[in-house]
């Protein structure tokens, strides 16, 4: 039977606080973050518009939540400025409305006035066009930059002490550029592992790569 350490964590610390007994450690309130790429959601019918008829995503690799993979596919976009990124990696699996989540760098070549935005929420958000091998699709909505946002399960909701759509500051310390994230929209669900989602200009921004960790404060 597989222990569930973050579990066993928050009720070794709920105890120990019920006693009066503060519980702080150097590694207290820390999480990986991940670096995003500009990537690609599709619904079933914009693959079938871009790929063919009957056409399924093919997988690549998995990435850190759960369910999510990336795919062998990739596309071009193209905004009002009519110059074109390409090669954007799509993701998987299929979803009910095709987003997708570009920097605040990519919206300047773009030309498109991209929204930040939780993943998902997409009504009134930028559009673009999508070249596929076998078809184009043309967005009126669905294009947007990501918030910051950390994934929590409920068991990593209740060690920090936050509950889904709460918002927390990030201190980074150990990038670069030493800095502070405010507004960083927490999301919980049972599908989600521990991870904050940052975007390529966030992390560069700092010298922050992949897999480093920061600390989630609450002021």
């Amino acid at each position: 039977m597989a222990i569930d350490v973050t579990a066993v964590t928050a009720a070794v610390r709920s105890v120990l606080e019920a006693q009066g007994i503060s519980v702080i450690s150097d590694k207290a309130n820390m999480v990986p973050v991940g670096v995003s790429n500009r990537h690609i959601h599709l619904s079933t019918a914009d693959v079938e518009t871009l790929f063919g008829k009957g056409y399924e995503l093919q997988p690549m690799k998995e990435l850190s939540q759960p369910g999510q993979f990336a795919c062998k596919e990739q596309l071009t976009i193209i905004g009002p400025s009519m110059r074109a990124i390409e090669k954007v990696r799509v993701l998987g699996p299929v979803r009910k409305a095709t987003q997708v989540e570009i920097s605040r760098t990519d919206s300047y070549t773009l030309k498109v006035k991209a929204p930040v935005r939780e993943s998902g929420k997409i009504e009134g958000s930028a559009g673009l066009t999508i070249v596929g091998p076998k078809g184009v699709v043309h967005i009126d909505q669905g294009c947007i930059i990501a918030n910051r946002h950390i994934h929590m399960s409920p068991a990593d909701g209740e060690a920090f002490g936050v509950k889904d759509g709460e918002y927390v500051n990030v201190e980074v310390d150990n990038g670069e550029r030493r800095t502070k994230w405010y507004d960083v929209q927490v999301r919980v669900s049972p599908d989600f592992r521990l991870e904050m989602h940052v975007d390529t200009d966030d992390a560069n921004a700092v010298g922050l790569p992949c897999g480093s960790m920061v600390r989630v404060v609450k002021d």
